[in-house]
């Protein structure tokens, strides 16, 4: 196909699309013609697809036919229809995307918590400044085994739940500054290892590991994951690669800020786990291999459903239609 010479013999019908396209009102005559010229000009933009891929022409009359769409058919397709649509594509390929990322945050978290762990630990000057005297450790480590228990289970899951998910919306959102998300994530395993370290003075480390154990395995993983999605955010202004810098932000942006959805959903089973397994009689491997199982779903959501999704093209981003045609860059 000589896509110039295709484009010029086409010119007409598109610029009366493009005109009808910006109208509000119409008459009868002007509504059947707009309904023509969408229709053609979809035929037009799949041949000028298949032959020429993305090409300025082609975005161009995928603009207009988007604006000519929206004048005969109004709002857009219902928000739950597209529901399993989001969770089985949308939502694990845009997990996928930070799949590294996130492991590299989770073992620099670790290290960081052990590293104040093993400090505290050894210096009872450190110990004096982060969890106080003698009398407060033992304390806060009572106060720490009747925190599961002292509130009703459901209170207490959506307790932690809220708290929990405004922490991690908080590190996705602000990763756009690039300071703030990394501070969250950093401060988070610097209470772990000191709160570990307090603990293990007054001989009560097993119980520490203990309790957290059941839910802290997904309710962590959460949290560096919301780490590393605002370090991804981030990255894409600081190296939007063969994209412009406001581009590379709006699609990344958009595409990885619905993790926050997933990241609701990941914490409120480790809410619910927190609020009704932890304070249970049962043994301790039960507990904690409920844990492991909840966190090993979410990896298999993470690694196995978004690489399917990944495959199929999928990045977690809106479809063309919603998100609006792409701007060509030179690469």
């Amino acid at each position: 196909m000589d896509l110039d010479a295709y484009s010029a013999a086409h010119r007409d019908e598109w610029d009366e699309l493009a005109r009808l396209g910006a109208k509000t009102r119409f008459s009868g005559a002007e509504a059947d013609e707009l309904i023509d010229h969408y229709q053609s000009g979809a035929s037009q933009l799949s041949a000028i697809k298949t032959t020429a891929g993305q090409t300025a022409q082609g975005d161009r009359l995928s603009l207009w036919l988007s604006r000519a769409r929206l004048r005969f058919t109004g709002a857009s397709s219902n928000v739950l229809s597209q529901l399993p649509r989001f969770f089985a594509y949308q939502l694990p390929a845009a997990l996928y995307r930070v799949r590294w990322l996130s492991l590299i945050v989770s073992v620099a978290s670790v290290v960081v918590a052990v590293i104040y762990g093993f400090w505290a630990a050894s210096d009872p000057h450190v110990l004096l400044a982060t969890r106080g005297t003698e009398s407060d450790m033992e304390q806060y480590a009572k106060d720490f085994v009747d925190y599961y228990s002292n509130y009703s289970g459901s209170s207490f899951t959506g307790f932690v739940w809220t708290n929990n998910a405004w922490i991690a919306a908080q590190a996705v959102f602000l990763g756009i500054f690039g300071v703030f998300t990394p501070v969250i994530v950093f401060s988070n395993a610097q209470t772990v290892g000191l709160t570990g370290a307090g603990m293990g003075h007054v001989g009560q480390l097993d119980v520490f590991f203990l309790h957290i154990a059941p839910h802290g395995q997904l309710e962590l993983y959460s949290i560096f994951l919301a780490g590393a999605t605002g370090m991804m955010i981030f990255w894409s202004w600081i190296a939007p690669g063969a994209r412009t810098r406001a581009q590379a932000l709006k699609e990344d942006g958009r595409a990885l800020f619905t993790i926050v959805v997933g990241l609701a959903g990941a914490l409120f089973v480790s809410g619910v786990i927190e609020g009704f397994v932890t304070r249970q009689p049962w043994p301790w491997p039960i507990k904690i291999g409920i844990g492991t199982v909840a966190l090993a779903a979410f990896l298999f959501y993470q690694w196995g459903v978004g690489r399917g999704a990944a495959r199929a093209g999928q990045t977690g981003d809106l479809e063309e239609f919603e998100a609006g045609a792409k701007q060509l860059v030179a690469g």
